[in-house]
């Protein structure tokens, strides 16, 4: 097998390995979390990854880790009117990021109307949007999509929901939510039974980072939100993605063997 059939994501051992520092780490400073001197702490280390994943660039992981590190610290006990003056600064940064990059400000712009340039930059969207429409409440059947044979383009990557969509319609893709649903819910109930803080935290952490990619790339795919590379979880293609995501919900099954025992 030659090297260069091997791809490799740092990003994803940033996402993991970031979830199990702040996990380990806030699970030893408990309450203290709660003030601001040892909040800002986890805010700077936050900001290096994301300085070094901008460089790279990768925009959307950015967005990613940004908000399963915010549920995490919210989870541990932070004050969320600290999070609300963090805001302030934080949210015009990012919209100087989204700008000042020109592919990133056609983006903006083509979200606010897609159809202005069917055949140029709105079309991914458009057709995405035609695949989730034909689907009706059935769907055209398993594997007899047509708007993934050169309309949607990588339907097996970000956009693989509008082909789920067309293809097992709105009771197939209702179904799928439930799934995911099912299954937040269910990370839940492990991080409230851990026996420790940090089993918790570090269940709550991967929960989360299933839970906001599901929300994100939803909401790409039904031109909710501009356009940016995020996959939905177990079901886009993906090498090193799909490898992380599995150990990380192996992580979670192994908390799950260990329940908080009921005081006597």
């Amino acid at each position: 097998l030659g090297t260069e059939s091997i791809s490799f994501q740092p990003s994803e051992v940033a996402k993991i390995g970031l979830i199990i520092y702040f996990a380990h780490s806030m699970s030893l400073i408990k309450d203290k979390i709660k003030q601001f001197k040892y909040l800002i702490r986890y805010w700077a280390l936050l900001g290096v990854f994301v300085v070094l994943l901008l460089l790279e660039p990768h925009f959307s992981i950015c967005i990613i880790i940004g908000l399963t590190m915010v549920i995490m610290m919210l989870a541990a006990g932070a004050r969320i009117r600290y999070f609300a003056l963090a805001a302030v600064p934080v949210v015009p940064v990012g919209v100087a990021i989204a700008i000042f990059e020109p592919y990133r400000l056609q983006r903006l712009i083509t979200f606010t109307d897609p159809f202005k340039d069917r055949l140029g930059d709105g079309w991914q969207i458009i057709q995405s949007l035609y695949a989730i429409g034909s689907g009706g409440l059935f769907g055209v059947g398993f594997g007899n999509s047509r708007q993934k044979f050169m309309y949607v383009s990588e339907p097996q990557n970000d956009f693989i929901f509008s082909i789920i969509c067309e293809e097992l319609g709105l009771i197939g893709a209702l179904a799928i939510l439930a799934l995911f649903g099912y299954m937040i819910y269910r990370g839940i109930k492990i991080a409230m039974n851990s026996p420790d803080t940090f089993g918790s935290l570090l269940v709550i952490g991967i929960i989360a980072l299933v839970g906001v990619q599901v929300v994100l790339n939803i909401a790409v795919v039904t031109s909710s939100i501009p356009t940016t590379g995020i996959p939905l979880p177990f079901f886009s293609a993906g090498g090193s993605s799909l490898v992380f995501l599995l150990a990380a919900m192996g992580i979670v099954i192994n908390v799950s063997k260990y329940k908080r025992q009921p005081l006597l």
